[in-house]
């Protein structure tokens, strides 16, 4: 019997040895690539965010990888990756190269691409011109001004069909955020998904634009794109909100989520 024990434990042991050397790696669901400033006063927000996605991505078996810098960036590197995720990184000193290769990636529909906060940033910044391009993929617009006491703030969604609003209320608050003003409302050039309410600014703020979208979507371009405004605190990776709304738009953004149907706006 003892005999007989020993060798049914050996074929079993044998059994899962050998299922382990023959097992192939599972494929990754898909690849993104993410842009983000190594350094300045947004580095807090980045830092938790890049340990935020290294979770999720391990957790949803999709792969990333970080650059801090456009000079890598081309048709080539792009072609690589079915998102690109724009981190607080800025509209402009862009290398020439990885400005066109992004524009075809977007007007092409290569791949999906999330921007946030920095990313409206438009303007003449550090001795760099405007990127005419990349203003009018965001609806045309011109930063003004900010809030820098920062104020807390709620946020409406106006199109809570969207699949990047999956499990979120129409209303949530974010706190913390210095709220960008523009030089007019996107409204007339890009599909709004949400607005802030400026009366509901806590501590109140004289800064306001009227009109205040904060969320929205380029649907005259081939690429899935959204835009989120709110990433400049940390804080914003305990809100829970804020991570469904990041985790639902990298989903829709990189295709793994059905696109409503042709008589919808969504993308």
């Amino acid at each position: 019997m003892k005999f007989f024990c020993r060798v049914l434990f050996t074929l079993v042991w044998a059994n899962v040895l050998l299922s382990s050397c023959f097992a192939q790696p599972q494929r990754k669901r898909f690849n993104a690539l993410v842009l983000f400033e190594n350094g300045g006063h947004h580095i807090a927000y980045s830092t938790a965010a890049t340990k935020w996605l290294n979770r999720l991505a391990a957790d949803s078996n999709f792969s990333i990888h970080y650059i801090h810098n456009t000079d890598s960036i081309n048709a080539l590197l792009l072609a690589q990756y079915q998102l690109f995720i724009q981190l607080d990184y800025p509209p402009y000193g862009w290398k020439p190269a990885a400005a066109k290769a992004f524009e075809q990636y977007i007007e092409q529909g290569k791949g999906g691409w999330i921007g946030f906060h920095h990313a409206s940033l438009l303007g003449e910044f550090d001795g760099y011109p405007i990127w005419p391009w990349f203003r009018d993929f965001m609806g045309g617009i011109r930063f003004v001004n900010y809030i820098p006491s920062f104020v807390d703030g709620v946020v409406t969604i106006e199109d809570s069909l969207h699949p990047c609003f999956k499990n979120i209320p129409r209303q949530f608050v974010i706190s913390k955020e210095e709220w960008y003003t523009y030089d007019k409302s996107q409204r007339q050039q890009v599909h709004v998904l949400a607005h802030v309410d400026e009366s509901s600014y806590f501590p109140a703020s004289a800064i306001k634009m009227g009109d205040h979208p904060v969320i929205w979507s380029n649907t005259t371009l081939a690429a899935r794109n959204i835009y989120i405004f709110m990433g400049h605190s940390p804080e914003l990776f305990n809100n829970i909100h804020y991570t469904t709304l990041f985790r639902n738009s990298i989903f829709w953004a990189a295709g793994q989520v059905v696109a409503p149907k042709k008589n919808s706006t969504i993308k």
